[in-house]
């Protein structure tokens, strides 16, 4: 009795004496491996070789500063709001007198950071900054093992005051700008 009309016929019948022998098969599989054996590698030994980055690549965030060397960000809030994965937190303060040449507006970021564990790189808090105070750089995130270790306060954002120590956005946003 069938419960249901879609049984299947199964047909046993006898292998050949080559399928029975696996030579062909055998053949088959080590030419494939002598052809892969004699192409080029495509592994990268990192760090010491590097793959090309794509122009418009978004990694490590840094909070910029303007010519005279006073950080750019104001706390708005525009950028934590934008954020769609609520990595970025800020606490505003009013800058104190004698405070002129760090912060370029009367509020500042007195703590400013970015969980890096939550960010999904998708430069929206680049855009939404109405001062131009945060960019997302060709640098990488370094790994880690700690969960701490991923907020990054601006100790590791603000880039240093010195011009050597300024931090090169110009090919990342030129080439933002052709897209």
């Amino acid at each position: 009795m069938q419960l249901t009309n879609r049984s299947k016929v199964v047909v046993n019948k006898e292998m050949s004496l080559m399928e029975r022998l696996y030579l062909p098969a055998i053949a088959g599989g080590m030419m494939i491996t002598l052809k892969h054996f004699f192409r080029k590698s495509v592994t990268i030994n990192y760090p010491e070789e590097t793959r090309p980055m794509a122009p418009v690549y978004r990694g490590w965030h840094v909070l910029k500063r303007d010519e005279q060397g006073r950080e750019n960000c104001t706390a708005c809030g525009l950028c934590a709001v934008a954020c769609p994965a609520e990595a970025i937190t800020m606490t505003a303060s009013e800058r104190k007198k004698g405070e002129e040449n760090l912060y370029r507006e009367e509020k500042y970021a007195s703590v400013y950071e970015i969980n890096m564990l939550r960010c999904i790189y998708c430069g929206l808090c680049e855009e939404a900054c109405p001062k131009e105070a945060i960019f997302l750089t060709d640098r990488l995130v370094p790994s880690g093992v700690d969960r701490a270790s991923f907020i990054y306060g601006k100790d590791k954002l603000v880039e240093g005051v010195e011009a050597d120590q300024r931090i090169d956005i110009g090919k990342r946003t030129k080439a933002h700008r052709k897209i």
